[in-house]
C-alpha cells in the first residue's frame, strides 16, 4: 500500500539522512556500542547537515520548518539503520518543543543556536529511582532562595545523561508537589553540585548514553525556570503526545524492517531440502506479520498527518504508542524465532533489534499507562 503522507521534499530529505548515516554513523556505530557512548563530533556533524533543530525558527539557527513529517523521516531512517546511539529524536522532538514553546527570548538566544549546531546536547530528567511513569511521585525538590532555586534530588535512566550540556529537570517547587506543584528548571553543564553517576549498562541501545544524575544543593538561576512556575505538569502533558508519536513511528519502522529482513532470510534459508518460504507455517507467520504491519502503518501515518495539522490528541497518540511498540516487540520475537539459532547471534540484525527495541514499550510511558489514558478518556 503506497504511503500518502510524504512529498518529494520529504523524500529528498530522506536521501540526505541516508547519506549522513552511511558516512558519519554506520562505519563507527559498532565501536560506539563497545564504548557505550557516541563522540560529540557526530552531533556537530548532524548540526552541519541540518539534522538538528528542524522546527527551531531560522533566527535562532534552526531549520524553521515545524512539519513533523521531516522528524518522522529522520526517525524512520535511524531506526531502519539500527543506529540508536545518536539520540537526535529525543533532542529534536522531545526537548526542542520545550525550549521553543516555553523559553523566554533571552533563553532562546542563549540556548537554541548551540542546540541547532550540535555544540549543546540536551536531556530531560523526569524519571527517579522511586518514580517512573508516575509524575506525582517525583521527590526532587527546588527551594526558592530569592535570586535562585536550590535543587536537590536524583534522577535515573536519563538518555543523553553523560553527554548533555543542558538538562531540563522536573522538580517539586511546592512542598506537596503533584500536578500543581512541579516546575521545569534548566541545569547547565558545570554547575556546582550537579554530578553524573554511572553510564548505565543496558541490554540494548548500547551506544546511547543513559545515566544517573545527582543534584546536591545546586544553585539554579531564576532565569533558568522554563515555562510557568508550578506549571510543569501541564507543559509535560502538552508535549508528551509528540514524544509518544515519535516512539510509535520508530516502532512501526522497526517492525517493517524486521519483516523485510526475515522475508529475505526465509527465501534463502533451506530446511528439509527446500527454502523455508515453501513451508506453510512460515508463509502464515509472514502473512500475519505483514498484515499487522500494514494496518498499523495506516494508523500511525494518519496520526502523523493529524499531528502535522495540529489535530493529534493525547488519546490517539497513546493508542499509536502502545500498539506500534507492542507490535514491534511481537515481530522482533517472531522474526528471531524464524531465524533459528542465527537469530540469537549478535552479528545478525534481528538479534540487535530484539534487544534494542525492548525498551520501546516502557519509555515515554509504559503500555499500561497508555491503556489507562485511553480507558480513562472512554470511561471517566
Amino acid at each position: 500500500m503506497k504511503r500518502q503522507i510524504f512529498t518529494s521534499e520529504h523524500e529528498a530529505f530522506r536521501g540526505t539522512v541516508r547519506t549522513f548515516l552511511a558516512k558519519e554513523v554506520l562505519p563507527h556505530h559498532a565501536q560506539w556500542e563497545a564504548d557505550g557512548i557516541v563522540p560529540r563530533e557526530v552531533w556537530l556533524a548532524a548540526g552541519r547537515q541540518g539534522l538538528l533543530g528542524l522546527a527551531v525558527p531560522e533566527e535562532y539557527g534552526g531549520g524553521g520548518d515545524a512539519d513533523f513529517r521531516h522528524s518522522a523521516v529522520l526517525t524512520e531512517e535511524f531506526t531502519r539503520a539500527g543506529a540508536a546511539g545518536p539520540a537526535l529524536g529525543l533532542h529534536n522532538d522531545v526537548i526542542g518543543p520545550y525550549l521553543t514553546g516555553l523559553g523566554t527570548e533571552e533563553q532562546k538566544r542563549r540556548w537554541l543556536p548551540g542546540f541547532c549546531d550540535g555544540s549543546l546536547i540536551t536531556a530531560i530528567a523526569m524519571t527517579e529511582p522511586g518514580a517512573g511513569s508516575d509524575l506525582q511521585g517525583i521527590r526532587t525538590r527546588a527551594e526558592d532562595r530569592g535570586d535562585h532555586w536550590l535543587l536537590n534530588g536524583a534522577k535515573t535512566f536519563i538518555s543523553n545523561g553523560i553527554l548533555a550540556d543542558l538538562v531540563v529537570v522536573v522538580a517539586r517547587t511546592t512542598p506537596e508537589g503533584g500536578a500543581k506543584g512541579l516546575s521545569l528548571l534548566v541545569v547547565e553543564r558545570g554547575t556546582e553540585g550537579f554530578e553524573r553517576g554511572r553510564n548505565l549498562d543496558k541490554i540494548g541501545q548500547k551506544a546511547q548514553d543513559t545515566a544517573e544524575l545527582f543534584f546536591h544543593d545546586v544553585r539554579v538561576p531564576k532565569a533558568n525556570l522554563l515555562g510557568e512556575l508550578n506549571g510543569a505538569f501541564v507543559h509535560l502533558m502538552t508535549n508528551l503526545a509528540q514524544e509518544r508519536l515519535g516512539i510509535a513511528v520508530a516502532g512501526i519502522a522497526a517492525a517493517e524492517h524486521l519483516l523485510e529482513i526475515t522475508t529475505e532470510y526465509v527465501r534463502k534459508r533451506e530446511a528439509f531440502g527446500r527454502p523455508l518460504s515453501k513451508l506453510q507455517h512460515i508463509r502464515f507467520e509472514v502473512a500475519e506479520m505483514a498484515t499487522e504491519c500494514a494496518v498499523t502503518r495506516t494508523f500511525v501515518d494518519r496520526c502523523i498527518a493529524d499531528h502535522t495539522a495540529g489535530e493529534l490528541d493525547a488519546v490517539h497518540a497513546s493508542m499509536a504508542k502502545w500498539w506500534a511498540t507492542e507490535l514491534q516487540k511481537r515481530v522482533a520475537d517472531r522474526c528471531l524465532q524464524l531465524h533459528g539459532g542465527y537469530g540469537y547471534m549478535t552479528e545478525y540484525r534481528v538479534a540487535k533489534a530484539f534487544t534494542d527495541g525492548r525498551i520501546q514499550t516502557i519509555y515515554g510511558g509504559t503500555t499500561e499507562i497508555m491503556k489507562e489514558i485511553i480507558g480513562r478518556s472512554l470511561l471517566g
